[in-house]
């Protein structure tokens, strides 16, 4: 008979079950999935900063949906596979990573977490992974591109060329090789949940926000106070007309992004000399318009249940969008929150999926650390998942590893 008890534990073991808790540091060790970041950031977070991020559109339905969508697929998985090579590696826009996710755009991240733009690009560019910065972040493009070697640079725009060609062309100067567009953000969403909670762009001084920072010390000292005393007072850098302050009595310009189209996109493509991305895209039909427009990827998201209520869940739509795609890249957003997740959306034909509250979430509670823990948690479960699949390599997770669930689809 063979002795094992002495053997070492082999470092591909160790890897397919979770991290020691001696691992973790103490603060995190009960946050076991990206779902157990938002309570603590609820906690810390002032009311109407954690309503702009949590909450959706009108009814919540769209947000919803997003996440009730993977419940619609099981997997079929295969056995005795030797997996024990496995890894997580994936090529999006002629580039390989070192994961399938990333972080999407998010405005505001630095009014939730301190530096948060900087924390996302430095841990993405750490990870070997895509950080997307947003162009209604606080942080200039210019900083971000410098922190994150790995960061894409999203934008905002309106149907007007003396707005679009300098905004692309200083995104250019900056270092960036890839350009997001968004392109659902016609007119502003009408999140009620917004005006419940009392969150303004700026943030005006009243006494409920004042009553709303106080009761919450933690990041009233922690990230606001500590992010003026150190940098001054944040302003709106990236969104193609003069810097705002993120809290004063400035009325932020409203620019009218409902004249924004096809001509816009073929302008781009002229003076973009990377990669271009399309962000909000959902309809077959406009995959392959955008195809035809010489766009390099699209990133199919309903902008998180934030725009249009009841716009359909990007995974409902993906294998359509795959099927127009032709040579482009597709990535996907919406309701991702475990390893499954992750693996469903590549089964459907997603090149890369992004995630993002949870990871703004961790952010805000741990700064980098905290990314770094979430990062860790998700990373180990597809891992665990790739192995009971029987998979070694995510361009193995195909299409026949999933059934639909009974009454779906």
């Amino acid at each position: 008979m063979n002795d094992t008890t002495t053997r070492p534990i082999d470092a591909n073991l160790r890897v397919a079950g979770r991290r020691s808790s001696a691992d973790v540091p103490r603060r995190f060790r009960n946050l076991l999935c990206l779902d157990d970041f938002e309570e603590p950031a609820r906690r810390f977070l002032p009311r109407p900063i954690f309503g702009y991020v949590s909450g959706g559109v009108e009814t919540d339905s769209a947000r919803d949906a997003n996440r009730a969508a993977f419940a619609e697929w099981e997997f079929l998985p295969r056995v005795l596979v030797n997996t024990r090579g496995r890894h997580q590696k994936t090529t999006v826009l002629g580039r390989t990573y070192d994961l399938p996710f990333g972080f999407p755009p998010m405005g505001g991240t630095s009014l939730a977490a301190y530096m948060g733009d900087s924390v996302l690009a430095q841990v993405a560019a750490e990870l070997n992974t895509i950080m997307i910065q947003s162009g209604a972040s606080l942080t200039p493009m210019e900083r971000i591109r410098e922190i994150g070697p790995t960061a894409w640079f999203q934008a905002y725009l309106p149907g007007e060329r003396e707005i679009i060609v300098p905004l692309v062309e200083r995104a250019q100067r900056a270092g960036f090789d890839t350009f997001v567009l968004t392109v659902d953000v016609q007119v502003p969403a009408n999140r009620e949940n917004n005006v419940r909670s009392g969150y303004n762009s700026p943030l005006k001084p009243t006494p409920r926000l004042t009553w709303d920072c106080l009761v919450r010390p933690r990041w009233s000292f922690g990230v606001f106070g500590r992010t003026v005393l150190q940098h001054g007072m944040p302003h709106l850098e990236n969104m193609g007309f003069p810097r705002i302050p993120i809290m004063g009595f400035t009325e932020r310009p409203r620019m009218a992004r409902d004249a924004l189209n096809w001509e816009h996109v073929e302008l781009m493509r002229k003076i973009w000399k990377g990669k271009l991305v399309l962000k909000g895209v959902l309809s077959p039909q406009d995959v392959r318009i955008a195809r035809e427009s010489g766009v390099d990827g699209i990133l199919i998201s309903n902008h998180g249940g934030r725009q249009l209520d009841y716009s359909v869940a990007p995974l409902r739509v993906l294998p359509g969008a795959v099927a127009e795609a032709g040579n482009m890249t597709i990535m996907m957003d919406g309701g991702v929150r475990r390893g499954t997740d992750v693996l469903k959306a590549l089964a459907l034909g997603a090149k890369f999926v992004f995630i993002g509250r949870p990871f703004l979430y961790a952010a805000a509670i741990g700064g980098a650390a905290g990314v770094h823990h979430a990062v860790s948690l998700l990373k180990d479960e597809i891992s665990r998942d790739m192995a009971m699949l029987g998979i070694s390599a995510l361009a193995d997770m195909k299409r026949e590893l999933l059934v639909p669930a009974r009454g779906s689809v």
